[in-house]
């Protein structure tokens, strides 16, 4: 059953999407920076006016919610920061949110105590939000949301400003919390959306690209955003009939997996999909075995557990973004750092080529069909 409708049109902010939560479900929202997340969240809560549109812009268990104030919504808003009550205890933070509805002051603390109790501090409930450490002060906030009841439960990037040894309990309390509740969850971190939900939507300019079940999307990404989120490399183009060629002129060879209809044909909108662990780095274009090479510029180096993440921008004003998995070892051999130009190789047998909808979508990365599970490429 569905329990949230959303028609969010801000045209000032250039967004315009639609989306429907079924009673119970997280969904993950995800996107760059100024892709509209916070946009959507914002109408959700009743914190901005969306534009007319046919019929009501947000609908929460059958009510239109347009021109009902944010107090009124039943939705509440779960931000980075915990904006607790200085002057006021973990307690009465938390049983603010009854008493705002109404409930007196004796049954209010008696549902604070059960909340904070459900995130595990209880025993603070006496403290003042100063002599809360980050982690637990957002604990508290997350019981104050819970102890108003909402239909609707959003967070926005509730881990964002937590130290990373304190986000692990943090995570697991919210996965208990959000058990058959309806929620949205805005986030950059792809293990909260893995743990946590059980949808990703992924907003790119203010439009819904992708969207699907939380595993599908991560490791079948069909859009640039979500590929980089799972760690995988995308380059977006078209079909010329033997290989994929990108508006830069950039020749990619592949396997492909050819729509419903029958083959890929010769001017179709595709993309290229592969794994930055199936790329290895030279100096100079390799000979041997036949292999795609894509001239790149180093712009960054990320330590990824025993290997370095080696991201690149091709050689063109215009060019991919795209990312190699080396050993430390072959950092230093190469002497890899920013701005320094570098050539990206990586075997046809390791690339998978899907179509896409419209040559529009190629060039944002939209992906139509899901990527199978792919052969693990060698260690480099």
């Amino acid at each position: 059953m569905t329990a949230l409708h959303v028609r969010c049109l801000v045209r000032e902010r250039d967004v315009d999407l639609e989306l429907d939560v079924a009673a119970g479900e997280t969904v993950a929202v995800l996107g760059p920076n100024g892709a509209g997340k916070s946009t959507l969240l914002a109408v959700l809560a009743g914190l901005l006016r969306p534009d007319r549109v046919d019929g009501a812009s947000v609908v929460l268990g059958g009510r239109p919610l347009d021109g009902v104030p944010p107090h009124a919504r039943g939705v509440a808003l779960l931000a980075q920061e915990a904006l607790l009550f200085p002057h006021l205890s973990a307690l009465e933070n938390v049983a603010f949110a009854p008493r705002a509805r109404g409930v007196r002051r004796r049954p209010a603390r008696e549902t604070a105590r059960r909340h904070l109790a459900a995130v595990g501090v209880a025993d603070l409930a006496r403290r003042r939000p100063a002599q809360l450490s980050g982690g637990q002060a957002q604990r508290v906030a997350i019981a104050r949301a819970l102890a108003a009841e909402p239909e609707l439960l959003l967070l926005d990037e509730p881990m964002a400003a937590l130290d990373v040894d304190v986000t692990p309990a943090l995570r697991q309390t919210l996965r208990t919390v959000l058990a058959d509740r309806t929620a949205l969850i805005v986030t950059h971190d792809v293990l909260d959306a893995l743990v946590l939900a059980d949808r990703v939507v992924v907003i790119e300019r203010g439009r819904i690209v992708e969207q699907g079940p939380t595993q599908q999307v991560l490791t079948a990404p069909r859009s640039a955003f979500a590929a980089r989120l799972a760690g995988l490399d995308l380059v977006p183009g078209s079909w010329d009939g033997e290989a994929l060629r990108t508006p830069t002129g950039l020749t990619i060879a592949g396997l492909t997996d050819p729509p419903a209809d029958g083959d890929l044909r010769t001017g179709d909108a595709a993309a290229a999909l592969f794994r930055p662990s199936a790329v290895s780095v030279f100096l100079e274009p390799p000979g041997g075995s036949p292999r795609n090479h894509v001239r790149v510029v180093v712009t960054d180096l990320e330590p990824l557990g025993d290997r370095i993440r080696v991201r690149a921008r091709e050689d063109h004003p215009d060019g991919v973004r795209l990312a190699a998995d080396v050993t430390p070892a072959a950092v230093t051999e190469l002497a890899l750092t920013p701005g320094v130009p570098v050539t990206f190789a990586v075997k046809a047998t390791e690339v998978r080529i899907y179509p896409t909808t419209t040559t529009e979508a190629a060039d944002s990365g939209t992906i139509k069909r899901p990527v199978p599970h792919e052969t693990p490429a060698r260690d480099r």
